[in-house]
C-alpha cells in the first residue's frame, strides 16, 4: 500500500491511475490523515449461455400445484 498526500494526487492522478491498474493501493491523504483508498475495479463479466443447466434442474409436475394449508397459513401470518 503506498500513501500520498492529496496535492501529491493531484498532480501525479494519471502516474498513480497507471500504479493501480497494476495492481497497486492507493491511499490518500490530507494532512496525514488517510481519507481515501484508491483501488483497480474489476469488473467480472459471466457470459450467459442459454440452456447451460439444462441438466442441473428440471420444473417438477407439481411446480403450480396449490400449496400446503401449513405453508400458505406461514405466508399470510
Amino acid at each position: 500500500m503506498f500513501t500520498v498526500n492529496m496535492h501529491e494526487a493531484k498532480t501525479q492522478f494519471s502516474k498513480l491511475i497507471a500504479r493501480v491498474e497494476k495492481g497497486e493501493e492507493i491511499v490518500i491523504a490530507r494532512d496525514g490523515t488517510p481519507v481515501a483508498r484508491l483501488v483497480a475495479f474489476r469488473q467480472h463479466v459471466t457470459i450467459r449461455i442459454p440452456s447451460r443447466d439444462r441438466t442441473v434442474f428440471s420444473v417438477p409436475e407439481d411446480f403450480d400445484a396449490p400449496l400446503p394449508e401449513d405453508i400458505l397459513a406461514d405466508f399470510e401470518s
